[in-house]
């Protein structure tokens, strides 16, 4: 499956960054403090612990991908904090549907596309930090905008917007203009907690509640009519 692995990779090279910390702390404290055994054994657990939860954040399940080529999937794994709608010009030229869904520092962090289709548009904003978790972010944090033109409804276009967060300040896309991509694939990583935007056109039903705990490529967002 395309792009599987990735977040594996990205996981690896903190690990490494993580390991070399942790050898040169307890060599240091071995050296300065050799009567204190028992802060090199601190400094060891503590990147124990840090390198099980980099292994467990950056974890990448398959998702089982609803068949109906109507359905449109939530592009993040997270909670649904904002359903309503909005003018976004770059992807869908005006009024819009939207729906947010905030990411923890819990959830999978790997996303995937909403529906099947064609990327036709592509562009990394610079911005500010603010913590994800406020919903003003999406309009002034650092983000990657992508927009989809649906394979199996011609003329339908969905936009898909990777925010960062205060944690979350690396967005890595997997897309290319002009790639067909298929509905659940993976298409970016976000490190650490953050925010994904979906934008649909306003002949869409949304089946999705405010509150609800969603799983990207896999739960059902909404319909297109």
């Amino acid at each position: 499956m395309k792009h599987k692995g990735k977040a594996l990779n990205a996981a690896s090279v903190i690990l490494g960054k993580g390991l070399m910390l942790v050898v040169l702390l307890s060599g240091f404290t071995a050296f300065f403090w050799p009567k204190s055994p028992g802060l090199a054994a601190l400094i060891c657990a503590l990147g124990f612990v840090f390198f099980a939860f980099v292994l467990w954040f950056f974890r990448d399940p398959d998702p089982v991908v609803p068949p109906d080529p109507s359905l449109i999937v939530a592009p993040a794994h997270g909670t649904v904090d904002v359903i309503d709608e909005t003018t976004e010009k770059e992807v869908m030229g005006g009024p819009c549907r939207r729906i947010s869904i905030f990411l923890s520092v819990f959830n999978v962090h790997v996303q995937q596309s909403p529906v099947e289709g064609s990327v036709f548009y592509q562009t990394h904003t610079p911005g500010l930090f603010l913590n994800a978790l406020k919903t003003e972010s999406a309009a002034h944090n650092e983000n990657v905008l992508i927009g989809f033109n649906a394979t199996k409804t011609p003329g339908v276009r969905i936009g898909v917007r990777l925010i960062t967060g205060l944690i979350a300040r690396r967005i890595i896309p997997w897309t290319r203009i002009g790639e067909i991509v298929a509905k659940g694939e993976r298409i970016s990583l976000i490190q650490f907690g953050s925010r994904v935007n979906v934008y649909l056109p306003l002949k869409s039903e949304v089946t999705v509640k405010l509150g609800d705990k969603v799983f990207g490529g896999q739960t059902v967002l909404g319909r297109l009519l």
